[in-house]
Formats: structure tokens, C-alpha cells, sequence
């Protein structure tokens, strides 16, 4: 089957993105929560695409124990409850469907904690004798707030098979989210804790329009492959041989990001106690003799969406101080950049500048109003930027990228 949205050569993961939401809202094929930039799309139809998910051996291949809720927690004190087959879906709304038939398949439904804040996974759990409508419920954001427990490290959980939202996904396996790398760093985690195996299943649900020819150039060792892909119309086995991710790839962890996100701390001491190399990112780029490159001054709000060829040939993501004190004030060269959707995060931008080989020495985001502005060393880089950014789609706007009035003149 042809796919809806060619690609042209040299494209980014960030462009892909975008054509696929732009292509999404144009077709009106995008569902609510709308406009659909920037998040893992909802799509009309994703509820049919989900029920191919009764069909798969994987999902039928249950260990699941039979009988009410009730009597599954009462088996739990005979330590059996072990024995339900348990499935992690991501918490995206297209996905809803997934976690419904998870519940009403009498299974663990492990749903991941909003951007890892407070641990891995909640564990949702319905009341006893739930009706389908209260299962309905607890298949929602809301419900995963209102009817879930949290699963601790030293839970022996085996995660028996995945379901992950997709932007763009290849018949190949290869996979682009929305470009945080949650599905990504979770799955690292699960590698770290011993709950998944290179075999466990990785399924995505995507619009037929998302299935792309993804260049196999743009995905890095830490990026997650797809088994199965479900659409409305099809079911598609990749037969991905790609490595998944073997570990979490602690030279692309932050120290920021170790104090925004606890579980990595504890990972982070366990690899550590256990004799693996656990050297972190600003650790690993002072190693390669990286830090003379221009510094990023930002806290990256990305997790692992960045290859490491990237990171030690433009930037560490870590604020350094010391780069702005060393940075002549009269060298720098400020670009403007406009025409930026107010719905844009700073996020997004940051990651559509490395991904452009853009990245400034600082930058000052003023979203509300539309624009930012970056400052580079010198005005030949500035014009290299402004080169590769200009009328670039961000958010479905057309960029607008010049050297700031100030630099005018110079």
C-alpha cells in the first residue's frame, strides 16, 4: 500500500512530525483533543483500529485467571494474581480503546506516570465488580488518575506486551513520537528493571496516514522499535530486527534530568552498585574532549530524542555558566525568530534547533507573543542559521527567521 504522505530526502524527525499533523488537520482525520501538533494524534477510527487488537496471538495468548475482579484479588493473597498477563499501554487518548480491552480481557493494565514524575507505572485497578461503564472510565486519563496504584522498582512485574502512540511509524518498525522520548526512556527502564525481554511485543496504533517511509539514517540506539502496527484498515508485521534499546544510555542523562525524574536516581544507583558504567552526560562529553563546543544554555525538557553522534558534535544539553561569562557580549549575534504559534512549547523549539544543527549559546523564548530570540557567536554562524530555518512549518506556521534589529547594522 502506498503511503499518503511522501518524504523527501534529508528530512528530519521534526518535519515528519509536522507533515503528518498538518496532513492530519487538513484531512480533518485528527479526533479530539484538537489541534493535534504536538501530541501522540488522535484519529478518527482509533477505537476500530484497537479492536485488531483481539486478534493478535500476543494479546490472546493470556495467562489471565478467570473470574471477577473481586475473586483476582483474593487469588492475589494466594500470590496467583502474578499469573494475569500484564500489559503496558501509554496513557495517549487514541490508545483508550487499548486500555479498555486490557481491563475487560481481565488483565494488569500498567500505564506509565505523567513524564515520569512519581515513578514508572501506575497499576490500574477497578473497583470490585466493576461494570463495563466503570471499566470505561478507568480506561480514561482521568480513570488512570482516579483508579491506580503505583508499581515500585522492587515490583516483580514481567511486562508480557507493549502498546505505544506513534506520529510517523514505518512498515519497517522504525518509530517517531512526539519527540519528548518518554516511550523511549520508559521502555529503557523496563530493560534496566528486567521486566521486558528482547521478544515482548511492541505494538503501535496509527492512522493509515502515519504509516511513512521513516529514513533508518534518523533513529539512534536508544530509539524504540514496533513489532505490529494496527491501523483501521490493516495489520502490519514489521519483522524488525533492529536492536531495542538494551539499557538506559546514561551518556545521554542529564543531571537535570536525574533531579526532575527520581526513578533514574535509583536506577541510576542500582546500575551503578551492580558494576555497570553509569557515566552521565556532562561526565561523558568532558571525556571526548567535547566541552569546547558551543554550550547549550538551556535544561533540556527532551529525554532521549537526541543521538549521541549529536550531542558530542554540537552541544551538551546541561546549563554551564561558565560559557556565558567566557562569551564576549560584543560578539554575539542575535537572531529573531517569529511567527510562532502560541500554542508552541519551548520544548518543541529546542528540539527542532538540534535537530537543524542550530543550537544557540542561549536562548530567550517568548512564546505569548509569538517569538524568541537566539544568540549565536558571531554573525557568520547567525546567517547559517537564519539559512536553514527560514520559512520552516512550526506548529503549521511558516517561521519567520532574521538577524534581530540590533544586528542590522553590524
Amino acid at each position: 500500500m502506498e503511503p499518503a504522505l511522501r518524504l523527501g530526502a534529508g528530512i528530519s524527525k521534526q518535519e515528519i512530525r509536522e507533515k503528518i499533523w498538518d496532513y492530519m488537520e487538513a484531512q480533518n482525520i485528527a479526533d479530539f483533543p484538537r489541534p493535534v501538533h504536538h501530541r501522540i494524534p488522535n484519529f478518527k477510527g482509533s477505537s476500530h483500529a484497537a479492536e485488531k487488537l483481539l486478534h493478535l496471538q500476543e494479546f490472546k495468548m493470556s495467562r489471565t485467571v478467570k473470574g471477577s475482579y473481586e475473586a483476582c484479588q483474593n487469588i492475589r493473597e494466594l500470590d496467583a494474581y502474578s499469573r494475569m498477563q500484564e500489559v503496558k499501554v501509554d496513557p495517549d487518548k487514541p490508545l483508550e480503546g487499548v486500555r479498555l480491552m486490557v481491563l475487560q480481557g481481565r488483565k494488569t493494565l500498567l500505564v506509565p506516570t505523567p513524564r515520569l514524575r512519581t515513578g514508572l507505572f501506575n497499576k490500574i485497578v477497578p473497583p470490585p465488580g466493576a461494570t463495563k461503564e466503570i471499566l470505561r472510565r478507568c480506561a480514561t486519563s482521568q480513570g488512570v488518575k482516579n483508579y491506580s496504584v503505583p508499581i515500585g522498582l522492587d515490583s516483580r512485574i514481567i511486562v508480557d506486551l507493549i502498546v505505544v502512540g506513534s506520529v510517523a511509524v514505518s512498515e519497517k518498525g522504525w518509530r517517531i513520537g512526539k519527540g519528548e522520548g518518554y516511550a523511549d526512556m520508559e521502555y529503557a527502564m523496563m530493560v534496566s528493571m528486567g521486566a521486558v525481554r528482547e521478544k515482548t511485543p511492541v505494538v503501535t496504533i496509527v492512522h493509515d496516514c502515519q504509516v511513512v517511509d521513516v529514513p533508518e539514517e534518523l533513529l539512534g540506539d536508544h530509539d524504540l522499535t514496533v513489532d505490529y502496527i494496527l491501523t483501521p484498515t490493516r495489520v502490519i508485521v514489521t519483522g524488525c530486527t533492529r536492536p531495542k534499546p538494551q539499557g538506559i544510555i546514561w551518556s545521554m542523562i542529564s543531571e537535570e534530568m536525574m533531579g526532575r525524574i527520581p526513578i533514574l536516581k535509583n536506577l541510576h544507583f542500582r546500575e551503578k552498585q551492580a558494576g555497570k558504567d553509569v557515566t552521565l552526560q556532562k561526565e561523558y562529553l568532558e571525556h571526548s574532549k567535547t566541552s569546547n563546543k558551543q554550550a547549550v544554555l538551556w535544561k533540556s525538557d527532551q529525554i532521549a530524542s537526541t543521538t549521541l553522534s549529536e550531542l558530542a558534535g554540537s552541544a551538551h544539553l546541561d546549563h554551564d555558566p561558565v560559557a556565558l561569562k567566557n562569551e564576549s557580549s560584543s560578539s554575539v549575534t542575535t537572531v529573531y525568530v517569529g511567527n510562532i504559534p502560541q500554542d508552541a512549547r519551548v520544548s518543541d523549539m529546542k528540539r527542532t534547533l538540534r535537530e537543524y544543527n542550530a543550537v544557540p549559546l542561549r536562548l530567550n523564548w517568548q512564546g505569548p507573543q509569538g517569538r524568541a530570540f537566539l544568540d549565536y557567536k558571531d554573525q557568520a554562524t547567525a546567517e547559517c542559521v537564519i539559512s536553514s530555518l527560514k520559512g520552516l512549518s512550526f506548529g503549521g506556521n511558516s517561521l519567520w527567521v532574521k538577524l534581530a534589529k540590533k544586528q542590522k547594522n553590524k
